[in-house]
């Protein structure tokens, strides 16, 4: 896909975005603006944590500076929207730096949301499902307003995404049906209380029945499993999953994995290799029935 069919910044990713010169650039400059001015823009998938990375982000413009200009274009109402350069703002504000240097341009909103998504992946080392979610989501309908479609929705903006990412369509898909999940089971993806399958299945639920899950999860103090979900996206598909039956499916034992051993066979290892399991039986339940006597 080439890129004059995108636009300007379609593809942009930072090297392109922010020139790094304090000479003007086809109009363009790095300027010091106060953080009061700046603003964060109304949707921004990427979070901004006072953790480890922004303690150590602080310490390093404390000793050498801002080394890179965040990216802003002007607000209506007057000061400027930072679509690159958020966390940069805040370890300002924590190391006693009251302007940040920026690049100002003017951007329509479909650009801005394109600029923001690109800069923020190719700066951020690390992110969550949820930023990535997020982000994928926002830049393919930034793409689709730009006229960037085929006669499938979405399906040439991904293929930009694609080549962008290295990640694969399905998957690209996938991240995005993250965005369908509520705050609580979102969160809980984001700190891997639910694995990345077992999440995109329970994105089909309704939102009710998501609370539901959220409040089963923490009642039984369970992870669901790929299994589970895909059970409880079933019953969802078929109007027949309640309350009742989230309750039911997550608070199962789960079987431990095939080959694993179970009951008194767990302990083998503890006993001579002559003694029987009926022997071994006999043993823990003597030990176990000392231990209670002791306790009480």
């Amino acid at each position: 896909m080439s890129k004059s069919i995108l636009g300007n910044n379609a593809l942009s990713g930072y090297n392109n975005i922010f020139k790094s010169t304090t000479k003007k650039e086809e109009g363009e400059s790095i300027v010091l603006i106060p953080l009061e001015e700046l603003h964060s823009p109304e949707f921004h998938p990427f979070q901004v944590v006072d953790d480890e990375a922004m303690d150590r982000l602080t310490k390093n413009i404390k000793q050498y500076g801002v080394r890179e200009p965040g990216f802003v274009r002007p607000r209506p109402e007057g000061g400027y929207e930072l679509l690159c350069g958020n966390r940069r703002k805040r370890a300002c504000e924590l190391a006693g730096i009251h302007a940040l240097p920026v690049i100002i341009r003017d951007l329509d909103d479909n650009s801005a949301v394109i600029a923001m998504v690109d800069s923020n992946l190719e700066q951020r080392e690390k992110l969550l499902l949820s930023e990535k979610a997020w982000a994928y989501q926002v830049k393919l309908e930034a793409l689709n307003h730009r006229g960037v479609q085929s006669d499938i929705p979405g399906e040439l903006s991904v293929a930009i995404l694609c080549e962008q990412t290295g990640e694969s369509k399905n998957q690209i898909f996938r991240l995005i049906r993250l965005t369908k999940l509520i705050i609580t089971l979102l969160d809980k993806v984001d700190v891997r209380q639910i694995a990345f399958n077992p999440a995109v299945e329970l994105s089909y639920l309704s939102q009710t029945e998501q609370v539901a899950v959220a409040e089963a999860m923490d009642a039984y103090s369970i992870k669901p499993s790929l299994s589970q979900a895909n059970r409880l996206k079933k019953l969802s598909q078929a109007g027949s999953l309640t309350d009742e039956k989230i309750s039911e499916i997550l608070s199962e034992t789960k079987k431990p994995p095939k080959g694993e051993p179970t009951g008194s066979m767990r302990f083998r290892k503890y006993f001579p290799p002559d003694f029987s399991q009926k022997q071994m039986d006999e043993v823990i339940t003597e030990l176990l029935t000392e231990w209670k006597a002791r306790a009480v």
